[in-house]
């Protein structure tokens, strides 16, 4: 009872504490207010408004035609409908004059790419040997185009030419004209002649911008610097009747692929697009040994068990020259410098290298130092030098140009080296023994055989299979005599891979110059496959 009694003092004097001063303790108890509470939900009459006003607005006001954003939800109807104003006079389709600058109205300015821009300067340049200045009108031109281009002095003034040859020289020209048949010109006398003939296989020769077939596709770029061992089959070229000896990619590009076959034909193929032959080159009467590209793939060379060294145009397929000594040309090569691509050297059977200058038909060197018939010619040392290989399984290294020998590798354990093969660092050759084995020789002063690389585990005896290298010198290959192609590794020596190729020998392979890893192959089958 007590805590009760507590309880109720403590509970008034709390509520004498918080009365207010102005009222009595007589006065009612304060009421509660209770805020109502309405389920409509808020709308803001201002923003209504606004927004009202505006479609009001914009439903009146029509749209600029010259704004390229409008800043609310138009109607169709609003979009389609015609400027307002007066119509123009003279402007058929209502758009003022101001408005146009063209005939038909109004034309945006396009922005090109710079790079394409640049991109086309650059490939004229290195293509024609001029291109547009960009600080202005004018053209900047090469030494070379200038060269070309350069009007003579004296061009134009043909008046004082003798047109008529005198008494002595016509009977100078009969003479000589019969000494001629009788002894026959060199080429025809020593070399079986045969009626040239080409037949171009494909749609056309030029296309809709009036490029040659052969030139190469622009886009043609190396995509990676990393080789790759090719795993499967991609596409087979069928076209020869009998084997194939020799195989060429066009040079830089590799869009074109070139063969020599033992139908006495040579053939070009298409490598990128239909995959189809070209063209078909008809000139020699035996089967065809060799066939080499000059450096811009413009010409070619092909030499004949028929004595004949023939010199072609890759996109007319006419003959510009033929050689002949009268010897079987076993191996045929155009100086790979630029300034001296009229240069021609083969080896022969008869134990000579002879060297021609193609502009004049003459023979201006013979290097004639072989035991036996000479089976490679390899260009090294910035082309000042080059390495023979020969029957007499000798190694000989000459200074282009003078007949002396400067280097005679000859071991009594060496075999026989039918192809010779340059690695991409220019540091090293690799040349196919007949002993089953690729040795590897240093390119430096001394021509050492490098004793720590040797390839091994095919089978060429009495073959002459091509050795190669791929673009970034990390893989060796070659074909072999049982159909197959091997790769090894060019550090660790070791097999890498094996295709099983052609039924027969495969006597060449070539590595793809920008495609990393695509490699063809040639056979006695008749076929060219690409891996």
């Amino acid at each position: 009872m007590d805590l009760l009694q507590a309880y109720a003092n403590n509970s008034d004097d709390e509520d004498q504490n918080h009365q207010p001063s102005d009222l009595s303790p007589d006065s009612s108890p304060p009421r509660l207010i209770i805020p109502s509470k309405s389920a409509a939900p808020k709308v803001d009459d201002i923003m209504l408004t606004l927004t009202a006003a505006k479609a009001h607005q914009s439903h009146s006001k029509p749209i600029d035609p010259t704004q390229h954003v409008v800043a609310l939800n138009t109607t169709y109807g609003q979009l389609c409908d015609p400027i307002y104003g007066p119509a123009h006079p003279y402007a058929k389709d209502g758009i003022a004059q101001g408005m146009r600058n063209h005939k038909l109205g109004f034309v945006e300015d396009a922005s090109i790419e710079y790079s394409f821009v640049f991109d086309e300067q650059y490939n004229t340049f290195h293509k024609y040997g001029y291109a547009a200045d960009p600080s202005g009108s004018n053209y900047i031109a090469s030494d070379v185009w200038l060269m070309k281009n350069k009007k003579s002095p004296w061009a134009g003034k043909k008046q004082g030419l003798q047109t008529e040859l005198t008494e002595e020289q016509k009977k100078y020209a009969e003479d000589y004209a019969k000494k001629k048949e009788e002894k026959g010109l060199p080429g025809e006398k020593k070399g079986e002649h045969v009626v040239d003939k080409t037949t171009f296989h494909g749609k056309e020769e030029r296309d809709y911008q009036g490029r040659s077939w052969i030139a190469p596709p622009k886009d043609a770029k190396a995509t990676n610097d990393h080789c790759y061992i090719p795993k499967r089959l991609v596409h087979t070229w069928s076209g020869h009747t009998e084997g194939v000896s020799a195989i060429r990619f066009f040079p830089k590009y590799g869009h074109l692929i070139l063969s020599a076959g033992m139908d006495t034909k040579v053939k070009i193929w298409d490598v990128f697009n239909s995959g189809k032959c070209m063209r078909t080159y008809m000139g020699h009467s035996k089967a065809v040994r060799d066939i080499s590209f000059c450096n811009d793939g413009t010409k070619f060379l092909s030499a004949g068990y028929d004595n004949n060294i023939k010199y072609w145009d890759t996109e007319t397929g006419q003959v510009i020259s033929t050689f002949s000594t009268g010897k079987i040309p076993y191996v045929v090569k155009l100086n790979p410098d630029e300034d001296k691509q009229n240069v021609l050297l083969a080896g022969m059977s008869d134990k000579k290298i002879v060297q021609w200058d193609i502009n004049t038909g003459q023979i201006t060197q013979e290097y004639d130092q072989h035991l036996g018939a000479v089976n490679t010619i390899t260009f090294v040392d910035n082309n000042r030098r080059f390495v023979t290989s020969s029957d007499d399984k000798s190694l000989r290294v000459w200074e282009f140009g003078i007949p002396v020998v400067i280097k005679y590798i000859s071991e009594p354990h060496m075999h026989s080296m039918p192809s010779i093969s340059l690695h991409p660092n220019t540091n090293w050759l690799a040349a196919q023994s007949l002993d089953n084995q690729i040795l590897i020789y240093s390119t430096r002063e001394r021509f050492q055989l490098n004793k720590k690389k040797r390839f091994a585990g095919h089978t060429v005896a009495g073959y002459a299979c091509q050795v190669n290298f791929s673009p970034d010198g990390r893989f060796v290959m070659s074909g072999d005599g049982e159909g197959k192609c091997r790769f090894w590794d060019w550090k660790s020596c070791k097999v890498f891979g094996t295709l099983e190729c052609h039924k027969g020998v495969c006597i060449g392979c070539e590595w793809h110059p920008l495609e990393q890893s695509k490699v063809a192959t040639c056979g006695w089958d008749g076929l060219i496959k690409y891996w």
